[in-house]
């Protein structure tokens, strides 16, 4: 959004507040300084030309931005399985915009997130015990039961002092959905949250991401995006305590017309805290768009902080396009390290060569070669379910690239 001499003090940066009108006339130029509110009129409608925006496809998105009551209610759109979350005891009561803990973390950045935040009254809360190690990861699994139906949805995660669990919200069906999470990390506390859109072709699907990581505490926050017409998870982590620690993951394939899309935000505010981001993503087919934009913030009291971001894209076809974007701001000279990286391009042909000089054919050599380089963050999962269920997956999305039935069918 640009400042104006029209926006409410509340959506200024503090700099600019008490600014002459005439010099506020300035576009929001880093990820710090970007306004927030929990009223969608205070952004109104993107026109695709706002930073936060620019790349994103605002034409499929567009359902998202409309604040008002659906025919099929706010919450219809998706169906919740949640039975395993509740035998465990782990489902707390969320009832109201002003329910404890929710608000904690999280302020809307964008007008879907500000709809999702005021059309969701009652939240989706889970709570990790505290000093309990949970060997068992914590699955919650939400189905859309119908692109032309849509859903606003507030989440909250809270991982309690000394706790350590896997979260993983698994997202299928078709639906129209807006997403806010909230992260919160407690000091001590050990934490692998993974979202995984598994979508239907027809569905839009955009989510606001939001955590917290106290001190001693450690966040392992995971992106994975296969399914969806269009996919837009913006996660963004504060490494708030002493020695905090985060790693953000991505791997998304997109097909022929499918857009996916990630701004991805960590924030090191705390002293000697270490963070690490990696996302990595497939094209293949005529219209396949993928979009991530990595902004990391080393704050002036983040001494001694170690820091680095990578985006790598592998593109399979002609008429596919990824936009990668990495920024790095730091506001203290007192650091361990920071850096930022991003690659994109198409096969290495001497990979190929390799493969094929060993007697593997053309297309299982490429098929090779895009396992090996999406399974690095595959392996990161630590969970061996949802590992096999994302290497099947990846074949069968290069299957379908190459023409081919699936594998379980390609005996029929």
């Amino acid at each position: 959004m640009t400042a104006t001499d029209t926006t409410p003090n509340h959506l200024v940066p503090a700099h600019l507040a008490t600014a002459d009108p005439a010099e506020r006339f300035v576009p929001i130029q880093t990820r710090s300084e970007r306004p927030t509110s929990f009223d969608p009129a205070d952004f109104g409608t993107p026109t695709g030309r706002e930073v936060n925006w620019k790349l994103s496809d605002t034409k499929r998105l567009a359902p998202l931005f409309v604040d008002e009551e659906t025919e099929t209610g706010d919450a219809s759109g998706i169906d919740y399985d949640l039975a395993g979350l509740e035998a465990r005891g782990l489902l707390v009561a969320s009832s109201g915009l002003e329910a404890a803990v929710r608000g904690e973390v999280f302020r809307p950045e964008d007008v879907v997130s500000a709809i999702a935040w005021k059309r969701c009254e009652d939240a989706l809360h889970i709570r990790l015990p505290e000093g309990e190690v949970l060997a068992e990861p914590v699955i919650a699994r939400l189905h859309g039961t119908g692109a032309d139906r849509h859903a606003n949805a507030h989440i909250v995660v809270e991982a309690m002092p000394g706790s350590v669990s896997t979260v993983v919200l698994h997202h299928s069906g078709s639906a129209q959905y807006a997403q806010n999470l909230e992260i919160i990390v407690r000091e001590g506390a050990r934490l692998t949250l993974i979202s995984v859109q598994d979508w239907q072709d027809d569905t839009v699907h955009a989510a606001a991401h939001q955590a917290v990581v106290g001190d001693g505490a450690y966040l392992k926050h995971m992106v994975v995006s296969f399914g969806g017409g269009v996919v837009r998870v913006n996660p963004s982590m504060r490494l708030a305590g002493h020695r905090a620690e985060g790693e953000m993951f991505g791997l998304s394939f997109s097909d022929a017309g499918q857009h996916i899309e990630s701004q991805v935000f960590m924030y090191h505010e705390g002293v000697e805290t270490r963070g690490d981001v990696l996302y990595k993503g497939a094209l293949q087919g005529t219209g396949a768009r993928s979009v991530w934009i990595g902004d990391v913030l080393i704050g002036s009291d983040a001494t001694g902080t170690d820091s680095y971001e990578k985006n790598q894209n592998l593109v399979l076809t002609d008429g596919a396009r990824a936009d990668s974007i990495p920024n790095l701001e730091i506001k203290t000279g007192d650091i361990a390290g920071a850096g930022h990286a991003s690659a994109t391009g198409r096969f290495d042909d001497e990979q190929l060569f390799y493969l094929q000089s060993r007697g593997i054919d053309e297309e299982e050599a490429r098929r090779l070669v895009v396992i090996g380089f999406l399974m690095e963050i595959v392996q990161k999962i630590g969970v061996p379910e949802i590992e096999e269920r994302l290497a099947e997956a990846i074949d069968e999305e290069l299957r379908r690239g190459a023409g081919l039935a699936p594998a379980s069918k390609a005996g029929a």
